[in-house]
């Protein structure tokens, strides 16, 4: 059993991935070929916003982000202090302060109630002049937007909404990847849309952050490549991976979305009660980049990791360590997340992908069960 069976995806797109990735070698255009305007046309339209703009990945989709809107020294971020490093990470390489954020322990996203907090305490220590938060939408599902965006219009501050695991998730008819002033997602193959490699977009409605990430992911070109008005990056998106997107959006479109779901419902069926399952707010949707479990404690998560894994099954723990516990963040100041400290200890993630058979859920339920 595989825990995101992309080979399983491989074999069923076959012909079309083949065919696609021949004509990218036919045409010797493996830089900013013709697939890669014709792949952020259609995302851009599959989300619902005016720009997309795709990259290298989905780090430096985030920091691309960043460096639109001038984010740098004496600025203070808010971030999640459950994700993975790179929502941290990038407010680092601008420069930029990360103010660590707790989390709700149901839904595993950015917790509206301590984002208050942690905006009043930054503003009385001083830390640094708040100027962003950056929204997570972990394992698939978008974090609350509804309540975050009246905080950020209260405090002034900017949303970036981080959806390297959110793309194809909902809240009510809007999609994921829409909700930020700017939102980034990752293609990184194990995401909800995944490519053969790296690769990331960035999404926008706002014209002059738009060009502003053009110029920046090819060096900061000016009116073309050799005028070079700003010091930028070189962050751009394989023909060859747009290729092999455009064939993957299309079957996600079609029936993958709702597969994974489907698998999802089937895990809520048959797992027990008894276990900290997953659940989805009303109105909202999921693309479930993972399943995962909370456990009563690390002891518990260890023997069923053992049991899954004596199986054959695998399983993983996203995220062992929260953010303010990260080496590299030592120097910045300790922020309070006892839910995140919490769920670091107790989670443990489930095999899910689109493709998965029912008898294959009910394998893995029985040995959960079994505990």
């Amino acid at each position: 059993m595989q825990f995101r069976d992309l080979g399983r995806q491989y074999t069923r797109l076959k012909p079309a991935i083949d065919k696609a990735v021949l004509e990218v070698m036919s045409s010797g255009h493996f830089i900013m070929g013709e697939a890669v305007p014709k792949l952020e046309q259609r995302l851009a339209e599959y989300v619902g916003v005016k720009h997309c703009i795709t990259c290298a990945n989905g780090t430096d989709a985030l920091y691309l982000a960043l460096r639109s809107w001038n984010i740098g020294p004496g600025d203070a971020v808010f971030v999640p202090d459950f994700t993975f490093f790179a929502s941290a990470e990038v407010v680092a390489m601008c420069g930029a302060t990360p103010v660590f954020v707790d989390v709700d322990a149901a839904t595993f996203n950015i917790s509206v109630d301590d984002l208050e907090k942690k905006i009043r305490l930054a503003q009385e220590k001083g830390g640094g002049t708040p100027k962003a938060i950056i929204a997570v939408d972990l394992f698939g599902l978008p974090a609350d937007f509804n309540m975050l965006r009246p905080i950020a219009q209260k405090h002034g501050l900017l949303l970036l909404e981080d959806g390297a695991q959110g793309f194809g998730g909902s809240i009510g008819s809007k999609r994921a990847c829409s909700f930020g002033d700017i939102s980034t997602t990752s293609f990184f193959p194990a995401k909800p849309l995944g490519c053969y490699g790296d690769g990331g977009a960035v999404f926008t409605d706002n014209d002059e952050w738009a060009d502003m990430v053009r110029s920046l992911r090819v060096h900061g070109k000016g009116s073309d490549k050799y005028d070079n008005v700003r010091i930028g990056l070189n962050s751009r998106l394989d023909t060859m991976q747009a290729a092999i997107l455009d064939v993957k959006l299309t079957v996600f479109q079609e029936y993958e979305l709702a597969a994974v779901n489907s698998v999802a419902r089937l895990y809520g069926e048959r797992l027990t009660d008894a276990i900290g399952k997953p659940s989805i707010p009303e109105g909202f949707g999921s693309s479930w980049a993972q399943y995962t479990l909370v456990l009563e404690s690390a002891e518990q998560r260890a023997m069923l990791q053992q049991r899954l894994k004596e199986e054959g099954i695998p399983s993983a723990v996203y995220y062992p360590k929260p953010m303010h516990r990260q080496s590299a963040f030592a120097v910045v100041a300790a922020w309070e997340c006892p839910v995140a400290e919490r769920l670091s200890s107790t989670v443990l993630s489930l095999p899910i992908h689109p493709y998965m058979e029912p008898a294959e859920v009910q394998t893995v339920a029985d040995v959960v069960n079994g505990l």
